[in-house]
């Protein structure tokens, strides 16, 4: 049985594909479109992944969508969203699939959050699980508790909105001058170089109820009806106005992070313990924007009452397609679908062929490796070791907003220039920005405190390496490690090889291939350009090495032309969804 999950018209779309409950094939539609967080009907990613697949369109039993529009519609008529009537639409979803995809079989329709948990509980590996879902919002739903068993999950309390984690962060992260929809991840950053000298103000924010309950205090907030996440009542809570965006960072701005990470992480562990208290189940599966907060992670899995924590990789709307296509194929056949997630490399990949025929058209000469991959890899430690930055394209693109060595950027740990380096030059992105480490497995517990693989660096830990890792170290002693299975990605396992053992070190840094405002590179042609426009010293495309100096002379004064194609990347231009308020349409 072949089942296409799709989730889109939000914030990020993406698909899937499920045949007989295995999944085979994923992406987001922003790495092809080059627009960030395009919320589209993911017809590009839909194309991948039938071809992925090997069927065509006729051979789909069935669409499965992410959210219930209906519901949807209701919340937002409640909310007051009807200015563009086009918009609120029920039926608008399924006419869009079968007009914009061709599409003529059956189409299932899901609650948001119960895609969320399948998305999580499905492919966990566990046989039964309790289940925790915490974003924005979906239809009406904030927060979710589950139990999850064989092929069911059975939603046993929720939250409603206006009163949502997901959006006091939102809130805060507007208030200290960031973009909504995309940096409280950069909120979550500053936090470490903060004290929590705010924590009275950020609890009068949001009060924690009975059972699984909180509550925002509605009076600082604008969310529901305005134009703006905060209401001026804000500002005079805290004694500050609004951060200017890219305005300078003050003690002030750092403590509020930390003040709001502080009570997010209070919240959450709250919530998880009474989770525990209802399901007595020793593992937990967590999904939801709100499960991206890799510090929160660490925190449940070391003072909360669970064994063991799975987060979904892509745990954000673009990976609620995997929960819907789930939920499908368990109502179809009553199986349970999915297995243990091991890795996440589901995305498009190029052959070495295909490379090279695209180098010779650009007019780009590379040291070609092909069928010497000791080589390769020896040349990329000499390049790494001498403190270069290099792009990694290798294999199939990951699936969620983490670089998991497909589409990474790497350097040397040990470099104390090079988390400067790699903000300022390469990612050209604020300073206080942390890297994560890659880390073959093997060797993760003498340099961080973890006891357990990390494959999709979703949590946060101590860094208790004897090296000096300077790079991959935050402010707080801490780090997001991946650790790396040669059986998962057997290449860039064997780069982390040599690299140890030229260095004694066996780890680097690894961050997503992409500039500041843009997607992470899909293709080849996408690699180039990216490099073209920062200030990579060498490409990795494969089994070829390009060297700076070897990028023909025009090649950037081609750049602006290719700026201004239309859907083209590599342009800093704005997000597709609003950088203000959060999206609810």
């Amino acid at each position: 049985m072949n089942i296409v999950g799709i989730s889109a018209f939000f914030h990020e779309s993406a698909c899937c594909l499920l045949q007989n409950g295995r999944l085979v094939a994923a992406a987001e539609e922003e790495r092809f479109s080059r627009i960030k967080h395009d919320p589209r009907l993911p017809v590009s990613a839909f194309r991948w992944c039938l071809r992925q697949g090997g069927i065509g369109i006729v051979d789909v039993d069935c669409v499965a969508f992410y959210e219930s529009p209906a519901k949807k519609l209701s919340r937002q008529l409640w909310a007051g969203l009807a200015a563009d009537p086009a918009r609120l639409d029920p039926g608008r979803p399924e006419r869009t699939i079968r007009e914009g995809l061709g599409y003529e079989g059956p189409v299932l329709t899901f609650d948001h959050h119960l895609s969320h948990a399948a998305s999580a509980f499905f492919f966990s590996g566990f046989p039964e699980a309790a289940v925790l879902t915490v974003d924005g919002v979906g239809e009406w739903t904030t927060t979710a508790y589950s139990r999850a068993a064989g092929n069911a999950i059975e939603p046993f309390e929720e939250v409603e909105f206006p009163h949502s984690l997901g959006l006091l962060y939102s809130t805060l992260t507007a208030y200290l001058g960031f973009e909504v929809n995309d940096g409280e991840y950069k909120v979550m950053g500053l936090a470490p170089y903060g004290e929590p000298r705010y924590l009275a103000e950020m609890r009068r924010l949001v009060s924690p109820g009975p059972a699984g309950q909180f509550r925002l205090d509605l009076r600082y907030f604008d969310f529901v009806r305005g134009r703006r996440m905060y209401s001026d009542a804000l500002p005079r809570l805290f004694g500050e106005a609004p951060r200017e965006r890219e305005a300078e960072i003050t003690p002030f701005h750092r403590d509020v992070a930390r003040s709001l990470q502080a009570v997010l992480e209070e919240v959450l562990l709250e919530k998880a313990g009474y989770l525990h208290q209802r399901t007595g189940l020793p593992d937990l599966c967590m999904a939801g924007g709100v499960a991206l907060n890799v510090v929160a992670n660490g925190r449940i899995l070391r003072e909360g009452p669970f064994a063991r924590l799975f987060v979904q990789p892509a745990a954000g709307d673009s990976g609620a397609c995997l929960g819907a296509a789930a939920l499908a194929h368990a109502k179809l056949t009553h199986e349970r679908p999915g297995a243990p997630l091991r890795q996440v490399y589901l995305g498009p990949r190029w052959t070495v062929e295909e490379i090279a025929s695209l180098l010779d058209a650009a007019g780009i000469r590379a040291h070609d490796f092909r069928g010497r991959e000791a080589e390769l890899l020896e040349a990329l430690v000499d390049r790494l070791a001498g403190g270069q930055v290099v792009g990694w394209f290798h294999g199939a693109m990951e699936l969620g907003p983490r670089a998991l060595g497909a589409r990474s950027l790497l350097g040397d740990p040990r470099d104390p220039a090079m988390r400067e380096r790699l903000n300022r030059q390469v990612k050209k992105r604020e300073a206080f920005r942390p890297f994560a480490p890659s880390v073959l497995a093997a060797h993760a517990a003498r340099h961080f405190d973890l006891d357990r693989p990390s494959p999709f660096m979703l949590e946060t830990c101590r860094v208790i390496s004897p090296l000096d890792l300077p790079a991959v170290t935050h402010v707080d002693g801490s780090a997001r490690p991946q650790t790396v299975e040669p059986a998962d990605a057997p290449r860039f396992a064997a780069l982390l090889e040599a690299f140890y053992r030229r260095t004694g070190c066996p780890l680097l840094v690894n961050t997503s291939f992409n500039v500041r405002g843009e997607p992470i590179v899909c293709s080849p042609a996408d690699a180039l350009s990216c490099m073209g426009v920062s200030e990579i010293d060498s490409l990795v495309l494969e089994d070829f090495l390009v060297d700076r100096p070897m990028i023909p002379a025009n090649w950037t004064e081609l750049l602006p032309a290719w700026r201004e194609r239309p859907r083209s990347g590599f342009a800093q231009g704005k997000s597709a969804i609003s950088e203000d308020l959060y999206t609810f349409v």
